[in-house]
């Protein structure tokens, strides 16, 4: 069992992180945060701060003027903290979307996307698989599943697939992925070696699927970005089939980890920062 890491007390010295959002309580990324700090020995701290919808170029701004040392970014500010950063990343550029800032040397902002390496990052901690010369098929053609489609054929996927109910959309998210991009229908999901839920069906009390389970098989891996609840329906109807499916954690671990070390300049203890998450939501 992993020892249990303690925040040092707050100082005149002590750094301050946080994410913004609205909502933002529900927020577990000041747990995972405030792990990696607490592992790595700094006098930091991550806290949530509340930011309403409209607010987010003035929320950047702020953490400019106090100093901050960066902020995760959640809905509904990830466009507008894109737009209004000095620097953007190759992703952010590509993406038009934001979820993690970072506080440059001169004060200015950076603008950086970290879901992509953190999808990446987490299929192989659970898995042990890259998506290196495999079929994804992607679920969705929102803002995660733009990232994943992007990210998967930057590391060498043979296909990325996005099947989503809004053609056009699909077509964008295809796009993301190059020359291995495309639309495809529900039928196709059968011949993927990775499906991705990149929706939020199945989140909270929602019972929905985002697509029939009867289209996938032994053989695939199965990844919904959903993370609660740990298990959703579709998680559960894989299983049952003797599938190898996984939740949304890892990802959520992952791309907080490629924050610290945007951050900190530090690679992130992730054994810390998983093991903080799954105290906290045991």
């Amino acid at each position: 069992m992993s020892p249990v890491l303690s925040m040092s007390p707050v100082s005149g010295a002590t750094r301050v992180a946080g994410v913004i959002g609205d909502p933002v309580t529900h927020s577990l990324s000041p747990i995972l945060h405030n792990a990696a700090f607490a592992a790595l020995g700094l006098d930091w701290v991550s806290v949530p701060f509340p930011v309403a919808a409209g607010k987010g170029a003035q929320a950047l701004e702020a953490m400019r003027t106090l100093g901050f040392a960066g902020l995760s970014v959640t809905t509904p500010h990830k466009d507008a903290v894109a737009q209004a950063a000095d620097e953007v990343s190759d992703a952010v550029e590509a993406l038009g979307a934001a979820n993690c800032l970072v506080r440059l040397a001169d004060a200015r902002i950076r603008a950086e996307n970290t879901d992509g390496d953190g999808f990446l990052g987490g299929l192989t901690a659970d898995s042990d698989v890259t998506v290196q010369g495999r079929t994804v098929v992607v679920l969705g053609a929102g803002g995660a599943a733009r990232a994943i489609a992007r990210a998967c054929a930057q590391a060498g996927a043979s296909q990325v697939l996005v099947v989503n109910r809004t053609a056009q959309r699909a077509e964008v998210c295809a796009g993301l992925a190059g020359s291995v991009g495309a639309v495809a229908e529900p039928a196709d999901i059968s011949d993927a070696d990775i499906v991705v839920n990149a929706t939020t069906v199945g989140m909270g009390a929602d019972r929905g699927l985002p697509c029939d389970p009867a289209l996938l098989h032994r053989g695939q891996i199965v990844v919904d970005i959903v993370y609660n609840p740990l298990e959703t329906p579709w998680l559960a109807a894989a299983r049952a089939q003797g599938i190898e499916a996984f939740n949304g954690l890892a990802m959520l671990v992952h791309q907080a980890a490629v924050a610290i070390t945007h951050w900190t300049g530090r690679p992130a203890p992730v054994a810390a920062m998983t093991s903080a998450l799954r105290t906290r939501l045991n």
